[in-house]
């Protein structure tokens, strides 16, 4: 027979504590109503009629009902799978975050690192016709060969079918000729668009900006541009910042349990991208005029729309202008610069602060 051991004590009125073998627990409750609470879990209800030794009592807690039949088994085991599948995909959604972010962040400061490829305008000038005057383009010179070489097979003549592929093989060489004459009109329109380009012309310019969109990319970084100029050695271009869509208010990474970890930006953290954010499109605007134009100079103006507390409405402040020259520019190395430093290289108004970014410059560099 084992030994049993319980002993029970009062540690206040209605409140006693049950020491036994196989745990500690806690009473509470009076005469015909009683809760108790073991240290394994378990919890106990008893209702009685004091006097008359009935009582009723209900049990539950910590004890897991153990089910032996292979369906539970599998049933468990595909519940064990399923939160362990969660997991994964949490900590796969959290890694993609952190990736995004940490990309966002690379793309905003290497916004100058995307440029257009220069176009000689003398090269465009000088470039041969795709086929001289009065000669047969190469389509459709291609097709009529096709047509000339067919020759009808027997199940051809047989079935009837060797007019229909001629005729099929003339309407080629008329499609041909088709894209022969769009192929001279483009070669036609370049000619004189490049013409034009080396006499300067400044509505040329604009059309050539228009048509080959150099910036169109930096849309999506919030940005909107317009193009100005008078010299045609020069161009000015203005752009707003809209800082709000571009730049990420808060720091993603990922804690030593690979959880998603979120934390607003500091000030100083956020400022110094909004300053690399605004000095790399300038730099990227720059770089995509001088290889798009015959100038030597990009005058690059950016603008902030900023609510003026002492009226009440918003305002549209200068925050960077930058005069940018072709000389200077065709020796930075672009990968290993810093955007914001690389002003140091030319005439430029900005006032900016770490910890409250720009301020307004007042009038633009002309």
């Amino acid at each position: 027979m084992g030994i049993r051991f319980r002993k029970s004590f009062k540690i206040a009125p209605g409140v006693r504590m049950n020491v036994g073998k196989k745990g500690v627990g806690v009473s509470f409750g009076g005469p015909g109503l009683r809760y108790s609470i073991n240290s394994s879990g378990r919890k106990t209800t008893t209702v009685g009629i004091p006097g008359s030794g009935l009582s009723y009592s209900t049990t539950s807690g910590s004890g897991k009902k153990s089910y032996m039949t292979p369906a539970y088994q599998r049933n468990n085991e595909l519940a064990r799978m399923q939160r362990e599948q969660q997991k994964l995909q949490e900590l796969e959604y959290a890694r993609l975050q952190v990736e995004l972010y940490e990309n966002r962040l690379e793309q905003i400061r290497s916004i100058h690192h995307e440029c257009d490829d220069p176009i000689n305008w003398q090269e465009v000038f000088h470039r041969e016709p795709p086929f001289l005057a009065g000669q047969e383009g190469p389509n459709t010179s291609a097709a009529r060969q096709q047509l000339q070489a067919y020759q009808p097979g027997l199940m051809d003549r047989l079935f009837n079918r060797d007019e229909s592929k001629k005729q099929k093989l003339y309407e080629d060489v008329e499609k041909a000729k088709v894209v022969d004459a769009e192929l001279i009109a483009a070669w036609q329109r370049m000619h004189d668009v490049a013409g034009r380009m080396l006499n300067r012309d400044i509505d040329t310019y604009f059309e050539v900006i228009e048509e080959f969109a150099p910036l169109d990319d930096l849309v999506e970084f919030g940005s909107g541009f317009e193009f100005g100029t008078d010299n045609p050695n020069e161009i000015h271009v203005s752009f707003d910042v809209n800082a709000g869509n571009v730049i990420p208010e808060k720091a993603l990474s990922l804690t030593k349990t690979g959880k998603l970890s979120e934390k607003a930006l500091t000030k100083t953290a956020y400022y110094d991208i909004y300053q690399d954010y605004v000095c790399s499109c300038a730099l990227r605007i720059a770089r995509d005029m001088l290889a798009l134009l015959p100038i030597n100079y990009v005058y690059v103006h950016a603008f902030e729309e900023r609510l003026n507390p002492a009226t009440g409405y918003a305002e549209t402040i200068t925050i960077l202008s930058v005069k940018y020259d072709r000389i200077t520019l065709n020796r930075l190395n672009f990968t290993n610069l810093d955007p914001s430093d690389a002003l140091a290289n030319f005439p430029h108004k900005m006032k900016f602060k770490k910890t409250q970014g720009f301020e307004d410059v007042g009038t633009v560099i002309s």
